[in-house]
C-alpha cells in the first residue's frame, strides 16, 4: 500500500514513534535496574548509588543463588515442565479445537459455549485440589502438566485460526484419500505454525512460572525452580547471622535481584525466537468470533 508522506501522517507518525519509545523504556528500565543492583557492591547499594549501571561490579549474590543445594536439579524440573507441559498442551489443545473449528460438527455450539463458561467460571481451588487428588496426581509431576493441558483462552485462538484455513484444502486431501486425523497432522498442522507459535509460548511462560501449583500438587525434591527461588527470597533474612541488619537487608535486595534476573532471563531469550509468529498468531486467530 502506498504511503504518502503529508504533514499529518509525519506527525502522526513521529507521535507513534515516541508513545512506543516511552513504553519500552518503561517496561525495561524495572529490568535494567533489578540487573544493576544484582551486579553492584554493597556499600553502593546501602548508599543508594546504583541507577541503571552496576557499581562496583560484583558477583556475589549469582554466586549465592547458584552454589544453593539442589539448585540445578530445581531447574531441571522446570525445564521439564516447561518442554513436557508445552509440548502436551500443543497435542491437546490441537485435538480439541479441530473438531470444535467444524461449524456442521452435531454439537459444536453447545461445546463452544460450554468452553466459554469454564473460561469465566472456574470450580475453584479446592474442587481442583479435591479432583487432582482424587485421580491420584498429587506427588507426582503429572499433577504439573495434565490438569493445566488445555486452555480456553489459547484453545479459542487455535480454533478461530483453524477455520482461516480454507475448505477447499481439506475437502481436496479427503478426496485423495486422507482421513481427519492425517489431515489435522499433515495439513493443518504444518499450516498453523504461527497459531501454535503463539499458543506454545503463552503456555511455556505459564510453566516457567508456575510455582502455586507446585507448591500445592508436588514433594520437595520435584519443586520447579521458580518455587525454590521463592524460598530463596523468603530466607534471604537468614542469609549472614553474622552481618548487622543493614548488611543484611542489602544482601536480601541483592539476592533478590539476582533471583528476578535468574529466573526472567531464560524465557525472555526464547521469545525472539517466536517473535515472528506472535503478532500473525495471535491477530489471525482473534479476528473471527
Amino acid at each position: 500500500m502506498k504511503r504518502y508522506h503529508t504533514k499529518g501522517n509525519i506527525i502522526f507518525d513521529s507521535i507513534i514513534y515516541v508513545v512506543m519509545i516511552l513504553v519500552l523504556l518503561l517496561c525495561l528500565m524495572p529490568f535494567i535496574y533489578m540487573l544493576a543492583v544484582s551486579l553492584s557492591d554493597p556499600n553502593a547499594i546501602i548508599n543508594n548509588k546504583v541507577s541503571f549501571f552496576p557499581i562496583g561490579l560484583n558477583f556475589e549474590a549469582y554466586k549465592q543463588i547458584f552454589t544453593y543445594p539442589n539448585f540445578f536439579k530445581a531447574y531441571g524440573n522446570t525445564i521439564f515442565y516447561t518442554v513436557g507441559g508445552t509440548l502436551i498442551s500443543l497435542i491437546m489443545t490441537s485435538l480439541f479445537a479441530y473438531p470444535l473449528s467444524k461449524t456442521v460438527l452435531a454439537g459444536q455450539k453447545v461445546a463452544m459455549k460450554m468452553v466459554v463458561f469454564s473460561m469465566f467460571f472456574s470450580g475453584g481451588l479446592i474442587p481442583n485440589y479435591l479432583l487432582i487428588s482424587n485421580l491420584g496426581l498429587t506427588g507426582t509431576r503429572f499433577a504439573m502438566l495434565l490438569p493445566f493441558a488445555i486452555n480456553q483462552f489459547n484453545l479459542i485462538i487455535l480454533i478461530n485460526f483453524f477455520k482461516s484455513i480454507p475448505t477447499e484444502i481439506e475437502e481436496a486431501a479427503l478426496i485423495d484419500g486422507l482421513g481427519y486425523f492425517k489431515i489435522l497432522g499433515k495439513i493443518v498442522v504444518p499450516l498453523s505454525k504461527p497459531a501454535l507459535a503463539t499458543i506454545g509460548l503463552y503456555t511455556a511462560v505459564f510453566f516457567w512460572n508456575d510455582w502455586f501449583n507446585g507448591l500445592i500438587y508436588l514433594n520437595t525434591s520435584q519443586f520447579p525452580v521458580m518455587l525454590f527461588l521463592r524460598n530463596i527470597v523468603n530466607g534471604t533474612s537468614m542469609i549472614g547471622d553474622a552481618a548487622g541488619s543493614a548488611d543484611k537487608a542489602t544482601i536480601a535486595i541483592s539476592i533478590k535481584s539476582a533471583v528476578i534476573i535468574t529466573s526472567t532471563l531464560p524465557i525472555i531469550i526464547l521469545y525472539p525466537f517466536l517473535q515472528k509468529y506472535f503478532v500473525k498468531g495471535l491477530t489471525v486467530g482473534s479476528v473471527k468470533g
